[in-house]
Formats: C-alpha cells, sequence, structure tokens
C-alpha cells in the first residue's frame, strides 16, 4: 500500500486488492497516514472479508475492518451486495477522486440487481417498501435481508428492505425515512460495535431516534468451518427475523388514546407486543395522579 500511494500521487488511479485482514488489520497505518492523511487516489479493495471465509478460520475473518475504515478522515467505504452493484460502484469508485475502501466477500451470492439499475455512491437503495419496518442491510446481509422480509410477509408482517452499499458517507435521509415507518433492524457481515449497525444508530440517534436492533457479529471472534454452518452457528439469518418480530407490532391504539386523555399524564407510552398467540401490554407513565389512584386501577 505504500507503492500504492506512491504511484497515486505521480497521477495514477490505483486499486490495490488484498484480503480484508491484511489490507485493514496489517496495513492499518500504511493505509492511514500514506493514503488516508495525503488524501492520495487509492482504491483499497479487500476481499474474503467476514464469517463465509469459513475454512479460513478467525485468523482471516474479519469483522473489525469497516470499523477501522469509517475512522479514517475523508475515506469512502463501501460494501456491494451482489455482483452487478460491485461493478456498477466500481467504476463510480474509480472516477471518485480520494481514497476508497471497497470491502468484497468471498462465498457467491445471487444477484437481485440488473445492469441498467439505479445504483449511486453514498445513496442508499429501497429494494423493497414495508409498512411495520425496515430491514437495513450491506454486502451478503442484503440478499438474506430479502428472504427474512419474503418470509415475514407470509405471517402478515410487511418489511422493507435498504441495501447501504456505501456505509461512508451514509445516506442519511433513507435512513430518517426507514425510521418514521417503524422499527429498524440492521444487518451485516461485521461487527455491530463500528459497523452498519453502529453507523445507522449513530444518525438515527440524532435525527429520528427509533427502536433498533442489530444483526451481525456481537464482540466475538470467528472460527473454522463450512460458510453456512458458520452462518447458521451465529444464526444471522434467523436473527433477522427474531429482530424484527420483537417490535413490528407496536402502535397505539385509538380507543386507549381517547381513555387516557382523561388523565393528567405528562407522559405515556403505550404498546402492544405479540410472541406467538398471545398479545400483552406494556405502559410506562410518570403522572400526577396518587399511588391510591393508581391502586383503585385509575391506569389499567
Amino acid at each position: 500500500y505504500g507503492a500504492a500511494c506512491g504511484l497515486a500521487l505521480s497521477g495514477k488511479v490505483v486499486c490495490a486488492s488484498t484480503f480484508a485482514m491484511f489490507a485493514a488489520g496489517r496495513a492499518f497505518e500504511i493505509i492511514r497516514n500514506s493514503i488516508g492523511y495525503t488524501r492520495a487516489n487509492v482504491k483499497v479493495c479487500a476481499t474474503h472479508s467476514g464469517i463465509t471465509v469459513g475454512e479460513d478460520g478467525a485468523s482471516h475473518q474479519t469483522f473489525e475492518d469497516i470499523a477501522l475504515m469509517r475512522t479514517i478522515p475523508g475515506m469512502t467505504v463501501v460494501n456491494p451486495s451482489d455482483g452487478v452493484s460491485a461493478e456498477i460502484l466500481m467504476r463510480q469508485i474509480i472516477d471518485h477522486e480520494g481514497p476508497c475502501y471497497v470491502r468484497l466477500g468471498r462465498a457467491a451470492v445471487p444477484n437481485f440487481y440488473q445492469p441498467g439499475d439505479y445504483i449511486k455512491l453514498g445513496k442508499g437503495n429501497w429494494l423493497r417498501r414495508g409498512s411495520n419496518a425496515t430491514i437495513v442491510a450491506s454486502g451478503i446481509m442484503v440478499s438474506e435481508a430479502i428472504e427474512a422480509a419474503s418470509l415475514l410477509s407470509e405471517e402478515g408482517i410487511d418489511v422493507g428492505v435498504i441495501d447501504i452499499h456505501t456505509i461512508k458517507p451514509i445516506d442519511e435521509e433513507i435512513l430518517v425515512e426507514a425510521a418514521g415507518i417503524g422499527p429498524v433492524v440492521t444487518a451485516e457481515e461485521h461487527s455491530v460495535i463500528g459497523g452498519l449497525g453502529g453507523a445507522v444508530a449513530e444518525v438515527l440517534s440524532r435525527r429520528c431516534p427509533v427502536r433498533m436492533d442489530m444483526v451481525g457479529q456481537h464482540d466475538t471472534f470467528g472460527e473454522s468451518g463450512k460458510p453456512q454452518e458458520l452462518k447458521e452457528k451465529y444464526k444471522e439469518q434467523i436473527s433477522i427475523k427474531a429482530g424484527l418480530e420483537f417490535g413490528v407490532q407496536t402502535h397505539t391504539i385509538p380507543e386507549y388514546e381517547k381513555l387516557f386523555a382523561s388523565y393528567p399524564f405528562d407522559f405515556i407510552i403505550l404498546s402492544i407486543h405479540q410472541v406467538g398467540d398471545e398479545e400483552f401490554w406494556t405502559n410506562e407513565y410518570q403522572s400526577t395522579r396518587t399511588q391510591q389512584e393508581y391502586n383503585e386501577g385509575y391506569y389499567k
């Protein structure tokens, strides 16, 4: 990457590739100081990232690379979700002036984009619209998110899917739009610490706080094994469905709004949750009513 920086500073556009563990891990200081600090026009194309490296094991399964690259000032971070988007985004990345980190996996994934589809660096894509909740995904987890949304639709839960292929700079407007619909679940083949989940939470906590859950590696290393077996063990696909089910039924009921309007609450939050075939109410409140009045049933 030192040589790549030198070539870039002499006027070339340089794409330098190796495993993500070696690019983001071993070469981090060179990328930070030589490429990032000088804003050299180097495209760090890191392959074999995440749990699906499989048999290569924990030493090669990188869950930290996006977090590291996001911290470098001026570094664009991209994680394409299929072969079509990778080609389209790579052409845009080459035309983009400045350092970029492109995260690529090892395992084959289905193509769901078409060559003529609109894909723009820095802008997320709605792949499916939903009225209950939204999965925000990147990389190989986009195809998993689409499958999870289809399974949930069979249960009457309408879930949208957003492909956030550009993690930095992230598309804040599409995330705010998703938060306006309902709960947001992020899905990534990376640690939720500093990855897509962290990036989305940073935006929504400032602009549109909403109930969230994160699917990905939770403060753990990987291990050697078949990619599909590892995905099952770490429950990436299953957790998307479970994560969504925690909140998609949350809503207020007009009858209860009318009922509680006559009581002097400072605030009230009502939500109904469904677990299996059972529904139950929860509420949180701060009231000027007395404990005796509460005990007598004012707030049942």
